[in-house]
């Protein structure tokens, strides 16, 4: 007796238990190209021809080409007294206008607001947002208007027989850093109200009824149950106070003598008064370094847990 065939349409193809993948691949790839090429060319390639111009000496006038000068502008900047001079304004004016007075007065002004009445939290709620909207140069003139000799301050001063003094020339950063105070607390107002919206109410009943006080509960719970708002608002702060250059701009233009000049203005100075590209562009990418310590700190405390 022989064996018949099994027909061919009753035989099954042998399924491969590992299908062939690759196709499925460029696919998910080919919708994501466009936006690939665009960052490339918008972000990506700006920020390489930077750090090049960066390395060259390059000039806006009195040059024909740029030639490679290796590291002579970063060690021409490190050895710079007005450089160092900058560079420590830029610290005393993020430390005052952002870690100290937008942080600390948002955070206040957020946990006060819980506690007021409607029409009080609208008005003030207006009132700060008001000067974060408006354009940095307007903010600039309103504050130069402010402090200057013939100024409200100083008008207020005299009105409470008071001395008074031009806030500009004798007090440049502290001027400068109250502006931007001024300016930018509504931001950390919102993050604040935010998160304090966040904490579960019987918690906070719960430490009243055992006699814990309003300093001790923000002490040892609010605080640490907004942790990680603070941190991501002290970076978002610091990075945006680090950038500030119209508001100071306007005030003061870094002086008198330099006692105003942050990092943006010298940058600037260097870059478009001096002709000084190439150096220009070496300490924008310092003050790159500065706000990416910054972020290393803050990021480095959002990671450590309380």
């Amino acid at each position: 007796m022989t064996a018949t065939a099994p027909h061919p349409r009753l035989t099954k193809a042998p399924t491969d238990p590992h299908p062939a993948r690759g196709p499925r691949l460029p696919v998910r790839i080919l919708p994501l190209a466009p936006a690939v090429v665009l960052l490339l060319l918008f972000l990506a390639g700006p920020i390489a021809y930077c750090v090049y111009i960066a390395f060259t000496d390059l000039q806006l006038t009195g040059q024909a080409r740029e030639s490679f000068v290796g590291l002579d502008n970063f060690t021409r900047a490190l050895g710079d007294e007005e450089f160092r001079n900058a560079v420590w304004l830029t610290l005393v004016f993020t430390v005052l206008s952002s870690l100290i007075g937008q942080n600390t007065l948002g955070l206040a002004l957020a946990a006060l607001m819980q506690r007021a009445s409607k029409p009080v939290r609208t008005l003030t709620g207006g009132i700060v947002v008001t000067a974060w909207v408006l354009p940095e140069v307007v903010a600039g003139f309103l504050l130069y208007a402010f402090f200057r000799r013939e100024g409200t301050l100083n008008a207020i001063l005299d009105w409470l027989h008071l001395p008074a003094q031009n806030w500009l020339f004798t007090l440049p950063i502290l001027a400068v850093s109250f502006a931007n105070v001024w300016r930018g607390t509504a931001f950390s107002m919102l993050v604040y109200s935010a998160a304090l919206n966040e904490i579960p109410k019987e918690i906070t009943e719960a430490a009243e009824v055992d006699g814990a006080g309003g300093w001790r509960r923000m002490w040892h719970i609010t605080l640490p149950m907004i942790r990680r708002s603070i941190g991501t608002n002290l970076m978002l702060n610091t990075l945006q106070t680090l950038s500030v250059f119209g508001l100071i701009w306007v005030m003061t233009r870094g002086g008198p003598g330099g006692r105003s000049q942050t990092l943006p203005l010298f940058m600037y100075e260097q870059a478009f008064q001096n002709s000084l590209i190439g150096y220009g562009t070496a300490v924008a990418l310092l003050l790159l370094v500065v706000g990416s310590l910054f972020s290393l700190v803050y990021l480095r405390l959002l990671r450590t847990e309380v």
